[in-house]
Order: structure tokens, then sequence, then C-alpha cells
């Protein structure tokens, strides 16, 4: 059987390396191409070019990249078709995702699936019909989500997200962690401006002064940054003359697998985060750290994004587990003065959001079979009809 897979940024390669691990252990003789990131690469994937080049954020922000990117979109489509895979799945990245499936629809009767249902609950409706012309079959991440995809004509199943399914970092972990980066027993607070450069640029200034408020009569906490490795020396930059002596978690130099290990042991060794917006809420929630999320845009995207946004939150603990728990400083809210209140806010008491993101991992299928096996699972049941 031979797959084509593509991955835009890094919540996408850590799903799509657990799928392959599911798909391997269901099909050995499995064969991988297409576009990933380490995880997936660990896993048996060459990429065909570095999936780096697709983690641009925003509607304004892929302008400068447009013809870049279209390029890529036709090669890596027409690498789909020469290489006569059995099935085409994409992950997430819609704006790119589906532009392959398209060409590649056009050009043959290849079976498509997109893992990452589109927030059509949260905006923009129609994308659901436009997207149901090109794909086959959805895994979503998210258990309300089905109904949404059925309607406009595709085949979908809830998988659950690969987070609820990692381990809890344990004491022991913690301790090296701390013992690592000579942390001793101080107060850590995590800072995770994003995983791409614009947000990054967009973000660590206002998270800097942010932290600056936060911890003005907090001389003891340290500031622990995990960053992704191909945005580490951005985020050394960035975080010059932050308080909290900052230390950066570089995964350069470490196996995929110790690099993973190593996060969760800074998420549970922290006892408050400040993230930007994404899959890092779910990160942050399996190991029970208490959050605060903040997020800018460019000022254009920011304008589109008040008139097509229909929900009052954006956090995925926040919607899986039906409450509010996580404060959002979002848009013309992402203020360090507001964020610094919220971290203050969430400090005084992290029980609620605590509750609530035990209920997240639960409904996202902790405790149960490895998302990335249930949706090797629904792939292949799929294709057998």
């Amino acid at each position: 059987m031979r797959v084509f897979l593509v991955a835009g940024e890094p919540s996408g390669d850590r799903l799509g390396g657990a799928l392959m691990e599911g798909l391997r252990s269901l099909i050995p003789d499995v064969q991988f191409d297409g576009v990933g990131g380490p995880l997936m690469q660990a896993q048996g994937l060459e990429s065909r070019f570095p999936m780096a080049e697709l983690s641009v954020m925003g509607l304004v922000e892929v302008l400068p990249k447009f013809f870049h990117l279209k390029r890529r979109i036709a090669e890596t489509a027409q690498a789909v078709l020469d290489t006569q895979a059995d099935v085409l799945i994409t992950i997430d990245s819609p704006d790119f995702s589906l532009r392959v499936a398209k060409l590649v629809k056009a050009g043959s009767d290849i079976r498509t699936v997109h893992y990452v249902a589109p927030s059509v609950w949260a905006w923009r409706p129609g994308r659901a019909d436009k997207m149901a012309k090109v794909i086959d079959h959805v895994l979503a991440l998210l258990p309300f989500e089905p109904p949404y995809m059925e309607r406009a004509g595709m085949e979908c199943d809830f998988v659950g997200h690969p987070v609820a399914s990692e381990p809890e970092a344990s004491e022991k972990d913690i301790q090296e962690f701390r013992a690592a980066y000579n942390l001793g027993d101080a107060p850590i607070i995590l800072a995770l401006p994003g995983s791409r450069g614009g947000e990054i640029e967009r973000l660590a200034p206002v998270f800097g002064e942010a932290l600056r408020l936060y911890l003005s009569d907090r001389s003891d906490a340290r500031v622990v940054v995990p960053a992704v490795a191909h945005m580490v020396d951005t985020v050394n930059g960035h975080v010059q003359g932050w308080p909290g002596n900052p230390v950066v978690v570089d995964p350069r130099d470490m196996p995929s697998d110790q690099a993973q290990a190593q996060k969760r042991a800074a998420f549970a060794a922290a006892e408050l985060a400040l993230a930007a917006s994404g899959t890092v809420s779910l990160e942050l929630a399996a190991q029970a750290t208490p959050m605060v999320i903040a997020y800018n845009l460019n000022w254009l995207t920011t304008l589109i994004a008040k008139r097509m946004v229909k929900l009052d939150t954006v956090t995925l603990v926040n919607l899986v587990s039906d409450t509010r728990t996580v404060p959002e400083c979002l848009l013309d809210d992402c203020q360090p003065d507001q964020i610094a209140a919220a971290l203050k806010q969430v400090s005084d008491a992290p029980d609620a959001q605590r509750d609530a993101m035990a209920t997240t991992m639960e409904r996202l299928g902790r405790g149960g079979e490895a998302p990335g096996l249930r949706a090797a699972k629904a792939v292949l049941a799929r294709m057998k009809r």
C-alpha cells in the first residue's frame, strides 16, 4: 500500500507521525511518501521539501509567499500522481492541502483523506461544501465535528487526538529536566509564542512585557521557552532582556522521542503557561498545566477575522470541555497589561481549569485506543468499503 501524506506545521507533523505508526502496525510493508516534519520522518518519511516552508499563518501573511506556495502545490500534486499513491492524506493546513487534493482529483481517482476537520462551526461554514468536492473522507479530532462533514457529503470519523494518549511526565522526568537546565526549585513559567516566524515576531515582544508585569514581584521565578527546531535562533533573539532569566529549550540535537519527552517534562514542571492559540493548549492540558492564551494577527487579517469568527472562544480546551476556564487575550485584547492580569487570575485559582483539562482529555480519548491507531483503522476501513 502506498500512502502519500502532506503536513504543513508541527501540530500536523504530530498527527501524521501517530497515524503513520498506526498504519505500519496494521500493514507492516506500507510505503510512505510526501511532506512532513521530524516526527513523520522518524516513521520513515523522506520529506520532499522542508515542512517549514508551509508554516504560514494568516490571510495577509501568505501573500509574500504566494507564488512559491503555488509552485509547491503543483509539485506536490504531481508527485502524488506520479507515485500512483493508493491514498492521499492531507493533514490540516487547508489552504495548501485542499489545493493539492483538488489537482489530484482533477487528474485521477486517487482517494483523498483530510485529517483535521475545518472549523466550520466557528467560521466560514461554506468551506465544508467546497471541501466535499475534493475530499472523500475526513478524520475529525473533536467529537462534535462529524455531523458537519457528513451533512456536506463527506465520510467522517471522530478519531480523537494523539495528545490524549501521550504519557504524563513523571516526577523523575520533571526533576531531570530541572537539573538539565539548572532550574533548581524555582517556580517555572512557560512562554510559548508560537511555532511560525511571523507569529513569534508579533507575539514575543508582547509576551515579554506581559511577563515583566506579572513577575514584577516574583524575582524567584524562571521563564522557560520550549522552541521548535527551526525557530530556536529566532526565539533566542527575542527573549534577550526578558525577565525570569529565560531558558530556551532547544530540541535540535535530540532524537524526536527525546525532544517530545523533554517538552512534556517542561510543561509538567511549570506552574503556569502563557501560550499562543493552537494545539499547544491541548499539550498543556495533557500535563495539567494551567494556561492563558494570547494571540494577535496582522491588522488586515484581524479586521477580516472579526467579521468571520462566530464563536466566543478559540481555545480547544474551552470548546471540548464546554467551559470557558482558559482566559483568552486575542486580537485587540492581546495587550501586556490584560495578559498579566489574566495570568494572575489563573495563578490565584487554577482548580476549575484543571477540571476542564481533565474533561477535555477524557473526551478526546484518554484511556482508550490510541488516536493514531484509530485514525489508521478508519482510513483502511473506509477504503475497503
